[in-house]
């Protein structure tokens, strides 16, 4: 019962003392939840001075409400600590979801669609302070 959901692959693409990115590939859903959580865990333990982890939404093909929820969770696992969790994306597959569950304000945000307007290529939306 403890398989790995073969829709989602969850992988630690870089890391270094200060920042980590985590890279998703396929489906966000309830199947991503125990993968991602783990591979938090295990940056939280092994790296005690971290203080921004990048999650790539780009190979994200979908995602649900049971992976927005595992977003938020994740989130929460970094703010005790004071790491800063930004979303880097790349369509409508996460953007949207994000967008119309309110949750686009919650998390900062690396845009890379490719008809973002230009500026906002490197810019990020960050969180409001009552989120």
């Amino acid at each position: 019962m403890d398989q790995p959901d073969a829709s989602v692959d969850v992988e630690v693409t870089e890391q270094d003392a200060h920042g980590a990115e985590i890279t998703l590939r396929g489906e966000l859903t309830e199947g991503a939840r125990r993968p991602l959580v783990r591979a938090m865990t295990d940056l939280l333990l092994g790296a005690p001075q971290l203080r921004r982890v990048q999650l790539d939404t780009r190979p994200v093909t979908f995602l649900n409400s049971a992976g927005l929820s595992t977003l938020v969770q994740v989130q929460k696992m970094c703010q005790p600590r004071g790491i800063e969790l930004a979303l880097v994306v790349g369509d409508d597959s996460v953007t949207r979801p994000l967008q119309l569950s309110g949750l686009w304000h919650r998390f900062t945000v690396i845009d890379r669609r490719p008809d973002a307007p230009e500026e906002v290529h490197e810019a990020t939306h960050r969180p409001s302070e009552h989120s």
